[in-house]
C-alpha cells in the first residue's frame, strides 16, 4: 500500500509538471514574443539604428517580468561595448625588398597609426592553400592576441570579405595583419593610418542566480539583430529575421520565465540576446570575454528554431555534437518524449563555429548551437520573406520545452558536460 500511494503521488508530481511547462511554454507565448520581435515595426532590427534600440528595450522589459537580475557589478540589463566604424583607410606593406599591393593586405586594429614589423613581437600564423581559410581567420580576429596571418595567393580573393569586417570592430580588438605571403618571410614592414566613428552597442543580458553552485555558470542565448530594411522585393524591403533569430530569442525569453518560476537551478543561469552576430558575432565575442570560462559548464545557444529540422517535427540538431558528451546528456533527459536531438548534418558547413556559440567554444566551453534550420534548402534565409508566417509555433513551442526538460540536471548541477577538446579545434 505504502509503495502504491508513492508510485501515485509520482504521478501526481509528473503530471503537474507537465501542466506548469505547458502552461509556461506554448504556442501562445511563444506567438506573443516572435510577433513583437519580428514586427514591420522593427523594421529588421539592424545595428546602430534605433530600430534595435527598441527591440533591446522590448527583451529588457520581459527580462525585468521574469525576475532576472543584472549581471554582477551592472545596474541594468544592457553590457554595451563600443564598435569602431573606419572611415578612411591607407596601407603601405613590404615584405623582403618587394613592395605588396594594397589589395593584398588588409589591416585590422582600433589604432589609427600601425606599424608592425617583424620586431613587433606579434604572433605569426600561415594560412596555406589546403588550410581552411576562414576557420583559421576567425580564430585571429577573436583572439587576444596582436597577430601577422600570411596567406596563400589562392585566398586572396577572400580578403575583401575580411576588410569587409575591418570596417567595423570591437574597440578592444587587438591588431591583426593579413597579408598575402610565403610564412617563411624574413622581413616585413606594414602601416596603415585610419579614422573611425565610434558607435555603441549592447548586448541584453540577466542572471537567474543559483541556490547551491551559484558561481558555476549555463549560459542560454540567442541574437537579436538582423539585416534591417533593404532592397524591395514585391514592395517588401522589411528583412525581419523572424527565424534568424528572433526565433532564438524567443526561446530564451520563454526559457527565462520557465525557470525563474520554477526555481529549481542549483546553478546560476545566464539568459543573453547577442547584438552584431550579422555583422561578425561581435556582441558574443565581448560578452564571451567578459566572463571566466572554467566557470561555464554548459552554454545552449538558439539559432533558427522556427522551421522543421529535416527530420520533421520534434527534433533539432546540435552543432558540435561529437565534440563533448552534452548531446547525450540532453537526449538521456528526453528518455520516454518524441523528441531527439541529432548531430549536425551539414559539417561541411562548420557551424560548430559560425555562430554566437564560438568564442566560449575555443576556450574549452562545452558550448554548442541547437538549430532546426536547413542549412541546404532553407527558403527564407536571409530574405524579406524570412516572416512570422512561415514559422510553426507550436513545432517552437515543442523545441522549447525540449530544450528545458533536456537542460534540467545540468542546470541542477547533477551533470556536467566534457569540455571541448583543444585539439579538436
Amino acid at each position: 500500500m505504502k509503495r502504491f500511494f508513492v508510485f501515485a503521488g509520482l504521478i501526481v508530481c509528473s503530471c503537474l509538471h507537465a501542466q506548469k511547462i505547458d502552461n509556461l511554454i506554448n504556442a501562445k507565448e511563444v506567438e506573443r514574443i516572435e510577433r513583437v520581435l519580428s514586427s514591420d515595426s522593427l523594421r529588421g532590427r539592424k545595428v546602430f539604428t534605433p530600430d534595435i534600440e527598441k527591440a533591446g528595450d522590448f527583451i529588457i522589459k520581459e527580462f525585468k517580468n521574469a525576475g532576472l537580475k543584472p549581471l554582477p557589478g551592472k545596474k541594468d540589463y544592457r553590457q554595451s561595448f563600443e564598435m569602431l566604424r573606419s572611415k578612411t583607410v591607407t596601407t603601405q606593406a613590404n615584405v623582403d625588398g618587394v613592395t605588396v599591393p594594397e589589395a593584398n593586405v588588409v589591416v585590422v586594429s582600433p589604432q589609427e597609426n600601425v606599424t608592425v614589423t617583424e620586431r613587433s613581437g606579434f604572433e605569426k600564423v600561415t594560412i596555406g592553400a589546403k588550410d581552411n581559410f576562414f576557420g583559421q581567420a576567425i580564430n585571429a580576429l577573436q583572439g587576444s592576441k596582436n597577430t601577422v596571418v600570411f596567406i596563400d595567393s589562392s585566398f586572396q580573393k577572400n580578403l575583401r570579405r575580411i576588410a569587409n569586417f575591418a570596417k567595423q570592430i570591437p574597440s578592444t580588438t587587438p591588431t591583426i595583419v593579413f597579408i598575402v605571403g610565403n610564412g617563411a618571410t624574413q622581413q616585413y614592414s606594414i602601416t596603415a593610418s585610419q579614422t573611425f566613428e565610434r558607435l555603441p552597442l549592447s548586448n541584453i543580458v540577466g542572471v537567474l542566480p543559483g541556490k547551491t553552485k551559484p558561481n558555476e555558470y549555463v549560459i542560454f542565448s540567442g541574437h537579436y539583430d538582423h539585416l534591417g530594411v533593404g532592397k524591395p522585393v514585391n514592395g517588401d524591403s522589411i528583412f525581419n529575421g523572424a527565424n534568424d533569430d528572433a526565433a532564438g530569442t524567443t526561446a530564451v525569453i520563454t526559457l527565462a520565465k520557465y525557470f525563474s518560476t520554477i526555481k529549481s537551478n542549483g546553478r546560476s543561469i545566464i539568459f543573453a540576446a547577442f547584438t552584431a552576430e550579422e555583422v561578425g558575432e561581435y556582441g558574443s565575442a565581448y560578452f564571451s570575454k567578459q566572463l571566466n570560462p572554467e566557470q561555464v559548464k554548459a552554454m545552449f545557444n538558439i539559432e533558427m528554431i522556427g522551421t522543421e529540422s529535416k527530420w520533421g517535427k520534434n527534433s533539432a540538431y546540435i552543432t558540435g555534437y561529437e565534440r563533448t558528451d552534452m548531446g547525450k546528456i540532453l537526449q538521456e533527459n528526453l528518455k520516454g518524449s518524441n523528441f531527439s536531438f541529432y548531430p549536425d548534418p551539414y559539417t561541411e558547413q562548420n557551424l560548430f563555429y559560425r555562430s554566437d556559440n564560438a568564442t566560449l567554444a575555443r576556450v574549452g566551453v562545452p558550448a554548442h548551437t541547437i538549430s532546426t534550420s536547413k542549412m541546404d534548402s532553407e527558403p527564407n534565409y536571409h530574405k524579406v520573406s524570412d516572416e512570422i508566417g512561415t514559422l510553426d509555433m507550436n513545432n517552437m513551442a515543442e523545441i522549447i520545452k525540449a530544450i528545458a526538460i533536456s537542460s534540467k540536471t545540468i542546470i541542477s548541477g547533477k551533470d556536467t558536460p566534457t569540455r571541448v577538446a583543444p585539439e579538436n579545434k
